[in-house]
C-alpha cells in the first residue's frame, strides 16, 4: 500500500508511476476524487462537535445558574445525531479509500529502467560458461520420464495437469536440493530458519499483495484460508501487526515451503515439464530491514540466491527488470534466469525485489530507533533462493551426458547419499 500521503499530495508522481508500469490512471483518479469526500466529511464532523462542544459549555453554565437549558439539550441531541449519521457515511468512504488503495501497485524505484515488458528488462551480468555438450540435449521431462525419475501421467492422475511425482533418485535429488539450498542460507548466510504453516488467512495475503488483486491465481479453502503461492506470505506476516526494535534488524528468515498457484492466464504457456506447475517446492529468503539500508540488503539477498547457482555450477545471468515486467508490490527486482541448453536460453529461477514500505503498510510492520522515537514502518524484501523444482531441471539438462544419465552436481552428492549418477 502506498502512503496517503503521496497519493494525497503528488498524485501525478504516481500516475507517472503507473503509466511506466503500462496501466491507466483511473485508480488514481477514484482514490483523489473519495479522499476529497473523506477530507470534506471530516472537516463537516469536525465542525459539529466543536459546536456541540460550545452548547455544552452553554447547557453547563445555565445548569450552573439554575435556568432551564432544554432547548440547548433538544439541539445537542440534534448535533449528535447529525454527527452520528455523518460518521457512519463515513465509514463507506474510508471503506471505500482503502479498497482502491489496495489496488495501486508499488512505484518503481528511480534505478529501475521503463519499459512495456520484458524486452525493456536489463542484463546485469551473466555467470558461469555454457558448454557445448557435443549432442543435442534433450529436455528436463523428457529426459526425466526416460529415466523414471518423474512422472507426468501419474500426476495427472492424482491431481490432474501441471502436476508431477517424483521417482526414486528423483525424489532423492529434490530432497537434496531442498536441504542444501537450506543449509547454505542457514549455516553460511545468516538466514534464521523457519517453518510456517502452509495455510494463511486473508489478512496475510492482503499483507503481502496477493489479495484483492490476485485472487484468481490462490487457492482457497472452504473455511476461508489460502494455500501459500509462496513463503513469502506466512513469513512475512511473522512480524505482522509489531514493531520491531531497530537493533534487531535486518531479520533474515529462510523457509522451505510446498507453493500451491493456479497458474491463472498461463493457459498453453510452458504445458509441459517442471517450469510451471500447480504445486512446487520452493526454499524462500524473506528480510526485514531499516529503509536507508534496504537496497544495499537487496543487492546482498541477489547475491545470496546466486550463491546456489554458483555452488551447483550452473550458468545463470541476472537481469534487471523494467517497470511493465515487475511484480504489482515491487519496487525493484532483480531475476536470477539459468542456462536451459534444449531451448538455448535462459530462464527464471529466483525473483529479488525489494518491496520498500509497502507491504510493511498493509501488514502493519513497524520499527522504533529508540524509547522516544515515532515508530516507522520497516522495508520487506524476499526472493527465491530458489525454486526447487526448475534447479531440477536445470541440473537434468545441464549435466545430462551423451548416453541419456545425469552426474549430479558435487556439492549435492553428499546429501544424495553418496549417489553420484543416476542412468
Amino acid at each position: 500500500m502506498l502512503d496517503p500521503k503521496l497519493l494525497r499530495e503528488n498524485p501525478a508522481k504516481v500516475k507517472q508511476a503507473l503509466k511506466n508500469r503500462g496501466m491507466d490512471n483511473a485508480l488514481i483518479d477514484d482514490f483523489t476524487k473519495a479522499d476529497e469526500v473523506w477530507r470534506k466529511a471530516v472537516n463537516e464532523i469536525e465542525k459539529l462537535k466543536a459546536e456541540k462542544n460550545v452548547k455544552s459549555d452553554e447547557i453547563g453554565k445555565l445548569k450552573a445558574a439554575k435556568k432551564d437549558a432544554s432547548e440547548l439539550l433538544a439541539e445537542m441531541k440534534k448535533l449528535s445525531d447529525q454527527i452520528t449519521a455523518k460518521e457512519e457515511a463515513l465509514k463507506s468512504v474510508e471503506q471505500g479509500l482503502a479498497k482502491t488503495s489496495l489496488y495501486i501497485p508499488n512505484t518503481p524505484h528511480e534505478s529501475v529502467p521503463v519499459g512495456k515488458d520484458a524486452s525493456g528488462n536489463k542484463e546485469i551480468k551473466r555467470w558461469g560458461v555454457i558448454k557445448d555438450q557435443g549432442f543435442k540435449p534433450k529436455p528436463h521431462d523428457e529426459l526425466g520420464e526416460k529415466l523414471g525419475i518423474l512422472s507426468a501421467a501419474q500426476g495427472a492422475k492424482i491431481g490432474g495437469s501441471r502436476f508431477t511425482v517424483y521417482r526414486g533418485l528423483g525424489a532423492k535429488l529434490e530432497w537434496a536440493l531442498i536441504n542444501f539450498m537450506r543449509d547454505v542460507q542457514s549455516n553460511e548466510n545468516g538466514y534464521i530458519e523457519v517453518i510456517p504453516p502452509f495455510l494463511t488467512t486473508a489478512a496475510c495475503a492482503m499483507g503481502t499483495g496477493q489479495l484483492p488483486k490476485f485472487e484468481d491465481d490462490l487457492y482457497k479453502t472452504n473455511d476461508d484460508l489460502y494455500l501459500a503461492p509462496t513463503a513469502e506470505v506466512p513469513v512475512t506476516n511473522i512480524h505482522r501487526e509489531e514493531i520491531l526494535s531497530i537493533d534487531k534488524l535486518p531479520i533474515k528468515y529462510v523457509a522451505y515451503t510446498p507453493c500451491f498457484r493456479r497458474e491463472a492466464g498461463s493457459y498453453g504457456k510452458d504445458v509441459k515439464g517442471l517450469i510451471r506447475q500447480h504445486q512446487f517446492n520452493k526454499v524462500e529468503l524473506v528480510k526485514f530491514t531499516e529503509p536507508s539500508k534496504s537496497y544495499d540488503e537487496l543487492e546482498s539477498l541477489t547475491a545470496d540466491a546466486e550463491k546456489i547457482l554458483q555452488k551447483l555450477k550452473l550458468p545463470y545471468r541476472v537481469v534487471l527488470l523494467c517497470t511493465g515486467d515487475m511484480g504489482f508490490s515491487a519496487a525493484k527486482t532483480y531475476d536470477l534466469e539459468v542456462w536451459f541448453p534444449s531451448e538455448d536460453k535462459y530462464r527464471e529461477i529466483s525473483s529479488c525485489s525489494n518491496f520498500e514500505d509497502f507491504q510493511a503498510r498493509r501488514a502493519n510492520i513497524k520499527f522504533k530507533r529508540d524509547q522516544k522515537s515515532k515508530p516507522e514502518f520497516v522495508h520487506t524484501l524476499n526472493g527465491s533462493g530458489l525454486a526447487a523444482g526448475r534447479t531440477f531441471a536445470a541440473i537434468l539438462e545441464n549435466y545430462q551426458q551423451a548416453d541419456g544419465s545425469v552426474v549430479i552436481p558435487e556439492v549435492l552428492v553428499p546429501y544424495m547419499g553418496g549417489v553420484s549418477k543416476i542412468s
